[in-house]
């Protein structure tokens, strides 16, 4: 999920200059504004019609502004920070549970709250399990979110030996599902006991395998790809570090594979 720009930077700085301007008008302007109608209305000896009072409590273009689009941007920016957080998937490395063009929720409070743009966590909940699928920054390039599965939490003695994952020298159960012609090499579809969760991986056969151990440090995380063989994480790159952490994977809401085709809203998932 690559990012050309801080969205959230940018969010914060939108929702703070309307937020001046609306302060601005309401405290400074529009008192005045007020102050306007009544001199005016004292002047007339009566009443003003309704369109001139309109007319005279009017804000300015940047009052404007700040009043229709500082509420709109203030909910954006608390339900985006702390609540849920919309993605699009656009690689295949966590195949087949996640396809290109997925669109998927975040849910940014599972891990604890963080303060947007500082990342600092300020309300703490649950930690990372094996088996979560979590968005993060990517330690290489914070400017990128990840998308990968939790594999080995602090304290972990993570061994990769032959496409099956160790945990603490225990074997997570591998189970074929089916082989998948004509890919060349061909693919396994195979169901993956990771911890307390069932979820599904690719493999290729005879794609070379990387044969490691590692051991997961406090405050960390060891991450892979379902697509075993066709995913860049903690083999290649290390941990992710918990501030890094953006939020918990929970649904699929839409599938839109191509922009100009029709988006398929039976996509609609819990993630597991």
């Amino acid at each position: 999920m690559p990012t050309d720009f801080d969205f959230a930077l940018i969010l914060v700085l939108a929702t703070l200059i309307t937020g001046v301007l609306w302060a601005f008008d309401a405290i400074l302007l529009a008192p005045k504004r007020r102050q306007r109608v009544a001199d005016a209305q004292r002047q007339a000896g009566g009443e003003l019609p309704d369109s001139a009072k309109a007319e005279l409590l009017k804000p300015s273009v940047l009052g404007d502004i700040g009043h229709s689009m500082f509420p709109v941007l203030a909910v954006v920016l608390v339900l985006r920070s702390f609540l849920f957080e919309p993605f699009e998937i656009p690689s295949g490395s966590m195949l087949p549970t996640l396809k290109i063009g997925d669109y998927i929720l975040v849910n940014k409070f599972h891990y604890g709250l963080r303060l947007p743009v500082l990342n600092t966590k300020f309300v703490e909940n649950n930690t990372p399990e094996r088996g979560d699928v979590v968005v993060f920054k990517y330690p290489k390039n914070p400017s990128i979110n990840y998308i990968k599965r939790v594999v080995g939490v602090p304290g972990d003695l993570v061994t990769y030996k032959d496409k099956v994952v160790y945990i603490n020298g225990e074997p997570q159960g591998q189970k074929l599902l089916a082989r998948i012609p004509p890919l060349n090499p061909e693919q396994l579809l195979v169901e993956e006991q990771l911890g307390d969760v069932s979820h599904e991986i690719y493999r290729d056969v005879g794609r070379p395998t990387l044969n490691a151990q590692w051991r997961v440090p406090d405050g960390h995380y060891f991450v892979m790809g379902d697509n075993r063989d066709n995913s860049n994480d903690s083999r290649y790159w290390g941990m992710v570090p918990d501030e890094l952490l953006v939020g918990r994977a929970v649904a699929v809401w839409l599938h839109w594979a191509e922009f100009f085709s029709w988006p398929d809203i039976t996509a609609v998932r819990s993630i597991n």
